[in-house]
């Protein structure tokens, strides 16, 4: 749609157009919000903005206008992307990163620190989350339904739930302030270039969105209506190793024992077999887990705004949204224990550069796999905020109440030629690395014949806990989430250029817990055997055609709907009891009172120029408490209550300020003590604790017969003392070129130490009773922190500035550069910080006129430390290559005639089908974990009336 207006209201008129659909969602504005105005400049010209060009212009204002730094992003940017959610949008700012998850660009990194530096507010509020962080992910709110956001990297005293590193918050619209009545309709259909990877699965999707934005009662009254639903699929080849061993000759396999007899001590010693000689020190892969993995995402969304501002002086705003999630992951492959396994490497083997690159293993069990990951989510959210001004006062409250409902089931179930490791058939397997790092596979056996490979345990794992050997393996994870929230602020304009006062308080509680449960999956078949060696034939009914593993060289393998199989009654769900079961659920609880006061300044120099910005104070006190288990031994353990916490308050003053000088030139300055609250994870209480009865009697704490590893919820946050600079020049409404400096030094970071623990009231598992009550635990501790420092330069430059025959073409980007000294993990100083990259550059080229538009973006981010999930659903992490994505699109909307509001878009992600790689640490060239997504297409039709 064009429309046409003075400089302020194209600024603000630019919100709410969503690939020709209006993006609105419920909003409830935090007072902390109402310093920024729309530009100043540019009064009385007539200019026409549609679409793009109008959201950058948005953008632009919000970074001129605000007293921080700021960077934003509109709708219409974040509606037009080819993305499942606003993460991919979020990651082009200056500065911000983002990591991939399944595909997805899920969690975000803000000046290179993970996400637990961040913060993520939805209308000033913090947020519940559906993972086991604080860390929003960000596919739980719809790109089609958030009207824009903005990313304060500089703090202020009413930034409620701030966070270190920086503070994203994402806006909606008010009905009122729209102005207009709009029924958005929006409609997409998708394709993933890999096609269906596994039976049974998608590589088709579709996503569509409905808004409703009205007005009543001569605009007092005015209410937002949205929907939003997506169904959209994600295929992508997935190797994994199991690493990378170091070949070692010392043994019977591979070397010639040089004492006589049988094996009596460990100084035994071997000289290579002439055959292995050459293999020994070399790197061999250890085992491999390889899959294709298919992933449908279904999210349905709704919302709802009611506002009411019977007079200038007066504005309610009552809001309610609700989020349905559901992410279900089919995942096949052939798991290879290679060389840490029971396999043997033949001769004729080839050494390239210290890795054992091709040859031939004997002796072979494949476990073949046909896995789930299911998650499903609710999310509720409900507040009403009131704002009344007075005179120079402006008083307002705000009262909201959030929860989400997680249930995670991550679903192993396995099949082979039969049960347990010494047992044939055994494949013989040939084996060679590929350009990229992986490994393929040329094998004897035929892994898609159903009359090969039973339901069984090949490798016999888990026989402590199910004779025989698991059958397959269920984690399930639930968590609860919920957060109340209060919120009173008073503001009071002093006079001219005497600025304004502003005073407020609030008040957060927070309630999350994860409740751990575990099975082992047992055949019914077997466990009625005596002897637990029963393997079962895959029922008839329950197999799919063959999945193809053509990316490992594997013509096929046998297929099923794992959760059908696993809940079709063939398997018992043998309940875990063993100590890790037990050390990993946990609830924690927060109250958080916050106070500030601020004080706003905005003066006139006698020259023209402008000397704006606040200084003030934040006040946070804690409350902070756990509730959990200890936890000893398996398959059975000894369990005890555990709880814990700790109160603390910190002071965080700062201050900001912002010359507006002539000439369109603007310097900024930060100072500030900033926080960031430690993982709610990390804060757990339960605690998984040995025992040895050997060293009852010693008194050493070195030799104390306790240990334990697990939480602490006496945890204190991160601090970090913050100064920022930052030059822009402004041209126009719609371009600016900016350069950014920022140093952080972290007075504490949390890691793993070791330390003295009290386990006075914990069990005696076995044995006598203990001399010593003290013992040496591992867990998370506030340690020494460090500096981190940086510069961003970022631009969006209209090529209008440069000639008239240029309107419509433009360019936007930015590269920034980050160093720490931070040594995240004191037993590895070569581990660096996680989520950090030390470059990272973003750009988009455009045009738009005519109701057409072209668009053509790409972000890249250098090597960084990613968090990934391991066994279950407990954090790891690994070092990740270099990545550079790109992202296209091009449209056409209607301007006149009969059609006029109706849109056409095709968009595409991921054009240059970039992997997602990681290493091992000490050699980048052995790969662990490589992902090929493909590229996703898709094509849209959008009316507005």
């Amino acid at each position: 749609m064009n429309y046409t207006a003075t400089g302020r209201s194209a600024a603000r008129l630019a919100l709410g157009v969503s690939g020709g659909a209006i993006a609105a969602v419920l909003f409830v504005a935090a007072p902390a919000y109402a310093q920024e105005t729309p530009p100043a400049e540019d009064e009385g010209t007539e200019v026409t903005v549609t679409g793009f060009r109008a959201a950058i212009e948005s953008a632009v204002a919000t970074k001129r206008e605000s007293n921080q730094i700021v960077e934003s992003i509109s709708a219409e940017d974040i509606g037009k992307l080819p993305d499942n959610s606003i993460g991919e949008a979020i990651a082009r700012l200056p500065g911000l990163t983002a990591q991939r998850l399944d595909g997805r660009a899920q969690v975000i990194s803000v000046r290179g620190l993970s996400p637990d530096f961040s913060s993520t507010l939805f209308n000033g509020r913090e947020q519940v989350t559906t993972g086991d962080n604080r860390g929003v992910e960000f596919d739980q709110y719809p790109s089609e339904l958030i009207g824009a956001v903005d990313v304060y990297k500089t703090p202020f005293a009413g930034l409620i739930g701030q966070g270190l590193s920086g503070t994203i918050n994402l806006r909606s619209i008010r009905p009122l302030d729209h102005g207009r009545r709009v029924i958005g309709l929006n409609a997409r259909g998708e394709l993933v270039s890999p096609g269906k990877l596994n039976s049974g699965t998608n590589d088709k999707g579709y996503r569509g969105s409905l808004t409703y934005i009205d007005q009543f009662a001569d605009d007092t009254v005015g209410i937002t209506l949205g929907v939003a639903h997506i169904n959209s699929p994600t295929q992508f080849e997935r190797f994994n190793a199991w690493g990378y061993p170091t070949f070692d000759t010392n043994n019977d396999l591979y070397g010639i024992r040089n004492t006589q007899g049988t094996p009596s001590t460990a100084d035994d010693t071997f000289t290579p077999r002439p055959e292995y000689a050459a293999a020994q020190g070399a790197q061999i892969i250890g085992g491999s887990k390889p899959y294709v993995q298919s992933t449908e995402l279904e999210r349905t969304s709704a919302l709802a705004t009611l506002q009411f501002k019977p007079n200038p002086d007066l504005n309610i705003v009552l809001d309610g949204y609700y989020s349905k999630f559901r992410d279900e992951q089919t995942l096949r492959g052939i798991e290879f224990p290679l060389y840490w396994g029971n396999a043997v490497l033949q001769p004729g083997y080839t050494v390239t550069d210290g890795v054992i690159t091709d040859g031939t293993w004997g002796n072979v069990k494949g476990v073949v796999r046909n896995d789930a990951n299911l998650r499903e989510a609710d999310l509720y959210s409900v507040g009403l905020n009131i704002a009344y001004n007075t005179g120079p006062w402006k008083i307002s409250g705000d009262a909201s109440y959030s929860r989400v409902d997680r249930e995670d089931k991550v679903l192993e179930t396995y099949s082979g030629t039969s049960r347990g490791a010494g047992n044939g058939p055994y494949d013989t397997l040939g084996f060679g690395r590929n350009s990229n790092g992986t490994y393929s596979f040329d094998p004897t056996l035929n892994y898609a014949d159903p009359g090969q490979i039973f339901l069984t345990s090949p490798q016999g794992w888990g026989a402590d806990n199910t004779p025989g050997g698991q059958d397959g393996f269920l984690n399930n994870p639930s968590t609860t989430d919920e957060l109340l929230a209060f919120r009173l602020d008073v503001e009071r304009e002093l006079g001219d250029n005497q600025g304004k006062l502003a005073l407020g308080v609030a008040y957060n509680k927070r309630d999350k817990n994860l409740d751990l449960q575990r099975f082992y999956l047992g055949l019914k078949a077997n466990a009625a055997d005596p002897l637990h060696n029963t393997s079962v034939p895959i029922p008839g009914d329950q197999l799919l055609d063959p999945t193809e593993l053509a990316f490992l060289g594997i013509p096929g393998m046998v297929s099923y709907d794992p959760l059908g199989m696993a809940y079709s009654g063939i398997y018992n769900f043998n309940p875990a009891t063993d100590a890790n079961l037990f050390a990993f659920s946990w609830g924690v609880r927060e109250e958080i009172l916050t106070g500030y006061a601020r004080y706003d300044v905005d003066v006139e120099m006698s020259n023209g120029s402008k000397l704006g910005g606040n200084v003030g104070v934040q006040v946070i006190s804690v409350d902070q408490f756990s509730n959990g288990l200890g936890a000893s031994g398996s398959p059975v353990a000894t369990i005890t209550d555990l709880s814990d916490g700790v109160r603390y308050t910190y002071v965080l003053p700062n201050l900001s300020l912002v010359a507006r000088l002539n000439g369109g030139f603007t310097v900024r300055f930060g100072a500030a003590r900033q926080l960031a609250r430690p993982r709610m994870d990390q804060m757990r209480a339960s605690l998984n604790f040995g025992y040895d009865s050997n060293r009852a009697g010693n008194t050493d704490i070195n030799f104390s017969p306790w240990s334990g590893t697990g939480g602490n919820p006496r945890l204190r946050p991160w601090i970090a003392n913050a100064v920022d600079l930052s030059v822009e020049k402004y041209f126009g409404r719609d371009s600016y070129i900016a350069l950014a400096g920022f140093y952080k030094n972290l007075e504490t970071y949390i890691f793993e130490q070791s330390r003295v623990y009290d386990f006075s009231g914990f069990p005696v598992t076995s044995g006598p009773e203990p001399a010593l009550r003290q013992g040496i635990v591992t867990q998370w501790q506030n340690g020494e922190g460090g500096q981190l420092y940086g510069a961003e330069l970022s631009a969006t430059f209209s090529l209008r500035n440069l000639s008239e025959a240029l309107d419509g073409f433009g360019v936007l980007g930015s590269v920034s550069v980050t160093e720490s000294s931070i040594t995240p993990n004191p037993g590895n100083p070569s581990q660096p910080l996680p989520g950090l990259s030390k470059w990272v550059a973003n750009g988009t080229v455009y045009f738009e006129k005519w109701g057409f538009s072209a668009r053509a973006s790409v972000r890249h981010r250098s090597s960084f430390l990613a968090e990934l999930s391991g066994i279950g659903t407990e954090r790891i992490q690994r070092l990740a290559k270099a990545e550079t994505i790109v992202d296209a699109q091009i449209g056409y909307e209607f301007q006149n005639g009969p059609l006029k509001g109706l849109g056409i878009l095709a968009q595409a992600q991921n054009l240059t089908d970039e992997p997602f790689i990681t290493h091992e640490a000490a050699n980048e060239s052995l790969t662990i974990d490589y992902q090929r997504y493909g590229v996703r297409y898709l094509l849209g039709l959008s009316y507005k009336l």
